[in-house]
């Protein structure tokens, strides 16, 4: 759901100390779809939820299992 996947997004983030320009360097997205994922305004679709989770996985596994753990639970 909408406000599932940006709660996940702005967990990850926060507890991992990563910076939203990072997040979005990496998609390829612009600042209001960074704000609107982060304040749970907008979803993504399921391939980014995929981008992020091979992302996070290079950054660090445990973040991407957290991701994951917040996002599909």
């Amino acid at each position: 759901s909408q406000s599932r996947y940006g709660k996940a997004v702005k967990t990850v983030l926060d507890d991992y100390s990563i910076s939203q320009t990072q997040l979005v360097t990496v998609l390829g997205i612009g600042r209001s779809h960074r704000y609107g994922w982060v304040n749970q305004t907008r979803d993504s679709y399921a391939e980014t939820a995929i981008v992020i989770i091979q992302w996070l996985e290079e950054i660090n596994v445990d973040t991407a299992t957290e991701f994951r753990r917040l996002y599909l639970d």
